[in-house]
């Protein structure tokens, strides 16, 4: 699945997918249906009734028209109206239930192995669509469905019952009918390009917006921040053209429909008048047909208007289902979990000619590996920038799938569901861990939920976090922003490293964990390292030839290769 052919792809205002999704609200889409047909009687019963009490006024009989009539219309309004706000809220529950649906199923689609690779779907697209995308289909079900049944039902009304009254202006109606939907067509599929461009050029902006807010202190430091203004200016220049593109079309299109309605209606009229002042029809029934002409058309263009509304929505949306159907790079069918899986303590960890690839590059971040690890080992792998290591160490833990070879634990590969038993097994520190905003020691119990204080301490206490931790204003009740925000690089590393001490894993895999520490914490962070040796199996993704060297092990990785070993271990 590509972006290029996605963008390809036609809007479709009837997603098979979506609507598939919406089945568990479909007592709703019933609601919206039986509240459309009273709605569409109503109406009926409206018009004639008021055509009557005007057509007794226009004849000097007003002192005539029963009050319990006009008490009728007044109630038939208030009704109408009544079953509006019922179809918009029961639209707007199975909007709400459904996006959080969407949102649930797009997290959960990209926890699956191998769904965020570089060179899958785009994170900003993603991101976009799951907001303002997923946002726009209130509009969708609440509004543009509902008035869909209604463009359908109520025509069909309109038609019939003026062919009781008035059988000539309803063929004439019945020929003029179709003009609007060809319109429409016409209009739509312009109006579907455009929502797709429109979707794409906010796209870019909150990427590029993204990428300059983060890279603000890079961009002062070489006093290059002051030239981003126009390319940031220029990217939302191309925005507004694109909505302002949209919102001519909308407008257009609104112009069009309404002047094809208003040209039948004239019709319709002109000729009642005429056969009215000939004799050859009464003034009640003339009445009914012109109350109700508007009425036929009014349904076919309120659908133009809401699709224009909810499009922007359904190009954001289409973007998502293209993404959860499309899946991640070689998942398949989750095997179902055994009875009993045998527990991992002590086991052996291992990979069989594992090969990884990513799109973007020429060759395998990963080709055709070997790697066995022994129950309670410490193993090093060191290597350049790009050998490989990360992509190593996220196949160990099975966040990325091979696209050839397999993990194995225990001396069987891992395929399916067995992969979710073994993540709950494994404790990852990567070189930028994620924090979430909440207290600190919520974002350390995020590694072992439900763990007391005493732990966390502890954790921190090895990870050579605890000192800078309880210079805090509220120690470990202090609240951190969203990223970590508030904390050095240094002290959000240290607080990843006790996060996954804390967890109590049986493989452990150290992403650089002293990258960003200076040399006492480095030191710290080596002696904790080595101290768990023997009581799990440690894996060590590092530059830092002094914390290799307290490994049992180490190995070099180049190109996705493991070659000749580093200070003086032996070959893989």
């Amino acid at each position: 699945m590509t972006d290029r052919r996605d963008r390809g792809r036609p809007l479709r205002a009837f997603d098979r997918r979506l609507l598939e999704r919406a089945v568990a609200t479909r007592w709703t889409v019933l609601v919206n249906v039986a509240a459309g047909l009273a709605g569409t009687l109503l109406l009926l019963a409206q018009m004639t009734l008021l055509a009557a009490a005007i057509a007794d006024a226009a004849q000097g009989r007003l002192g005539q028209v029963p009050v319990s009539l006009l008490a009728t219309v007044a109630a038939i309004v208030v009704a109408r109206a009544g079953l509006v706000q019922v179809v918009e809220l029961s639209g707007r529950r199975t909007a709400t239930r459904l996006m959080s649906a969407l949102r649930a199923e797009l997290v959960e689609h990209r926890l699956q192995p191998g769904a965020g690779l570089p060179g899958g779907s785009g994170s900003a697209e993603l991101a976009a669509g799951a907001v303002q995308g997923v946002d726009g289909l209130e509009t969708y079900f609440a509004r543009y469905l509902p008035q869909t049944v209604l463009a359908v039902v109520v025509p069909l009304a309109v038609l019939c019952w003026c062919a009781a009254v008035d059988l000539t202006s309803a063929l004439i109606m019945a020929v003029t009918l179709p003009v609007m939907p060809v319109f429409m067509a016409l209009i739509g599929r312009s109006a579907g390009a455009r929502a797709r461009a429109n979707f794409q050029a906010l796209v870019g902006l909150s990427g590029w917006f993204l990428d300059v807010t983060r890279g603000l202190p890079t961009l002062r430091a070489f006093n290059r921040g002051a030239v981003q203004v126009a390319s940031i200016r220029e990217v939302t220049e191309r925005y507004r053209r694109t909505t302002m593109g949209t919102l001519r079309l909308a407008f257009l299109s609104g112009v069009v429909l309404d002047l094809a309605a208003t040209l039948s209606t004239a019709l319709v009229a002109v000729t009642l008048g005429v056969r009215l002042v000939g004799g050859d029809l009464g003034l009640r029934p003339a009445l009914t047909v012109l109350l109700l002409v508007p009425e036929l058309y009014v349904p076919l263009r309120a659908v133009a208007v809401l699709y224009h509304a909810s499009a922007d929505g359904l190009a954001g949306v289409q973007r998502v289902l293209d993404a959860l159907d499309g899946g991640p790079p070689g998942r398949s069918d989750p095997a179902p979990l055994p009875a009993a899986m045998p527990p991992s303590r002590g086991l052996p960890v291992g990979l069989r000619q594992v090969t990884v690839r990513y799109p973007e590059r020429p060759l395998p971040a990963l080709q055709r590996v070997d790697l066995d690890l022994h129950p309670g080992e410490l193993v090093a792998v060191v290597g350049t920038s790009g050998a490989g290591k990360t992509t190593l160490g996220r196949v160990l833990l099975g966040l990325t799938r091979p696209g050839e070879g397999a993990l194995v634990v225990g001396g069987r590969p891992l395929t399916g569901a067995e992969l979710e038993w073994w993540r709950h097994r494994v404790a990852w520190a990567s070189q930028h861990p994620a924090l979430i905003p909440g207290t600190v020691a919520a974002n350390l119990a995020l590694g072992r939920p439900g763990a007391g204080m005493a732990a966390i301490e502890e954790a921190a206490r090895l990870a050579g976090a605890d000192r800078f931790v309880q210079r805090l204003p509220d120690g470990y009740a202090t609240v951190v922003g969203s990223g970590g925000h508030g904390l050095s690089a240094g002290q959000r590393q240290r607080l990843g490293v006790a996060r996954a001490l804390l967890r109590d894993a049986d493989l452990l895999v150290l992403d650089e964990p002293t990258v960003h520490l200076d040399a006492a914490a480095a030191a710290r962070v080596a002696d904790t390292v080595a101290a768990l040796r023997g009581t799990r199996t440690v894996v060590l993704l590092t530059h830092d030839p002094d914390l290799a060297a307290v490994a049992d092990r180490v190995l070099r990785l180049e190109a996705g290769r493991f070659v000749a070993a580093a200070l003086g271990a032996g070959v893989r």
